[in-house]
């Protein structure tokens, strides 16, 4: 599956993506958010990453920026059936931080979580990363309340998580954002 944004081509990841994906996403400060990304990130990891089986009805994308030279990688973003919940999940790479990518990029992947007849997606962020915060509530996600220990693999430990949710039908979450 394809989706295209105003400066974004969300697509599937590919065998030749490995070397690509390996090179934005080890760093530290990228994989410290995200919860079943180790810690160190080797090239393996990439390689098994760009070799798993997707269910069509939870895509993964790889976000990429399209240009004269060919597509530049800047993330990845997806849902994902968790503890019986649909969830939101993405990563920027660090050189792309702050450049409304991740906004752009979720509010594609909305588009397609609706189409695809999911009601209702959760999210959350560690408690030390208030700027994917930042983008869910840009993104008409709410916070629930609750805050929960999670286990981050890039940090080898459990880590306080704010947690979300959003109803895709509500009227509020039909109106795409602009990124910023």
């Amino acid at each position: 599956m394809f989706h295209v944004t105003n400066r974004l081509l969300l697509r599937p990841a590919w065998p030749e993506d490995a070397d690509a994906l390996f090179g934005k996403i080890a760093d530290e400060g990228v994989v410290r958010n995200l919860a079943s990304a180790p810690w160190p990130y080797l090239p393996e990891h990439a390689r098994e990453f760009v070799m798993r089986k997707q269910d069509p009805r939870y895509p993964v994308f790889l976000i990429t920026r399209p240009g004269e030279e060919g597509s530049e990688l800047v993330g990845c973003i997806g849902i994902d059936a968790t503890d019986g919940e649909v969830e939101l999940g993405y990563w920027i790479a660090r050189r792309f931080w702050g450049q409304g990518y991740a906004t752009e990029a979720a509010n594609g992947v909305l588009e397609v979580a609706r189409l695809l007849g999911h009601e209702r997606l959760t999210a959350g962020h560690f408690l030390d990363n208030p700027a994917s915060g930042r983008v869910l509530r840009k993104l008409g996600f709410r916070p629930t309340g609750k805050v929960a220990a999670r286990h981050s693999c890039g940090r080898g430990e459990k880590a306080d998580c704010v947690l979300y949710s959003l109803d895709l039908d509500d009227q509020q979450a039909e109106a795409p954002l602009q990124a910023a």
